[in-house]
């Protein structure tokens, strides 16, 4: 459960980068994360959002700057920080050719659950996720709203104190959309789980997160609750549609580059 006279930040970066070769993907990113939190990431597409996260979840080293997790050094402290977060990609997770309650116990056992808990954790995490009834099916037969649900429930195994979820419902109809917040409002509720997502709906962000943070070409360019970054858009009445083009200068339709939109499609697709 959350610990609220705990004021020390989850998360906390500072000067973090990245670059590839003469790129730099992410410059100089500054951030504090509380316990508790839901916080969302906003930016087009290239902006550095993902590889913000890889580089938090300990996939990328940075280039520069540092980060720490639950106070523990992404670089010099990797195996500890790992212990402490679950993580739903972009990519598809779930393995289509096992049942619900097999690829559970797959996650179970990669996260090292003690095996005389195993068998209880994977019955709490499908009960949570409301995927009891469907236990024994071939995943290849859930529709997309579950899979989510199901990659959801892999990331929570092993009672992860922070979820970072990166386009947690990309290519999902509104309804199953809405199932997906449903289940990470009641997480954070009812065991205080603090969760970093990035997102290209701008309801999911009013929604779900208490503070959002918008990124274009590597920075972060704006910071802080949705109400308040609403009001910084001159006119009134703004929506965060409205803070995203004012923010990036951008469209939220115009997308990234070839590669990305192809990836994104493949995922839309077997997710749907």
């Amino acid at each position: 459960m959350l610990d609220l006279t705990d004021h020390t930040p989850l998360v906390r970066t500072e000067g973090l980068t990245r670059t590839f070769g003469a790129f730099t993907a992410v410059d100089g990113v500054d951030l504090e994360i509380a316990a508790g939190e839901v916080f969302a990431l906003l930016g087009p597409n290239g902006a550095g959002k993902t590889t913000t996260i890889k580089m938090l979840i300990t996939l990328l080293p940075p280039s520069a700057g540092r980060a720490t997790v639950g106070g523990y050094d992404v670089v010099r402290q990797a195996s500890a920080v790992r212990r402490l977060l679950g993580y739903v990609p972009q990519a598809l997770s779930a393995d289509g050719m096992l049942n619900g309650y097999e690829n559970l116990l797959v996650f179970a056992r990669l996260y090292d659950v003690p095996w005389r808990e195993q068998r209880a954790r994977v019955e709490q995490a499908l009960a949570f996720m409301g995927l009891q009834d469907a236990a024994g099916r071939l995943v290849r037969t859930y529709s997309g709203g579950m899979v989510r649900r199901l990659e959801i429930a892999q990331a929570l195994i092993h009672y992860p104190r922070i979820l970072f979820l990166d386009e947690p419902t990309i290519g999902l109809d509104p309804v199953a959309r809405r199932a997906v917040w449903e289940h990470l409002a009641r997480l954070r509720r009812e065991f205080g789980a603090t969760l970093f997502l990035t997102t290209h709906y701008m309801e999911e962000a009013e929604h779900l997160a208490t503070r959002v943070a918008v990124m274009s070409q590597g920075q972060i360019v704006a910071l802080g609750t949705p109400a308040a970054l609403k009001a910084q858009v001159p006119g009134g009445a703004a929506t965060m549609e409205d803070v995203f083009v004012y923010f990036t200068g951008d469209t939220l339709e115009s997308g990234g580059s070839y590669r990305e939109t192809r990836a994104l499609r493949r995922t839309a697709r077997r997710l749907g």
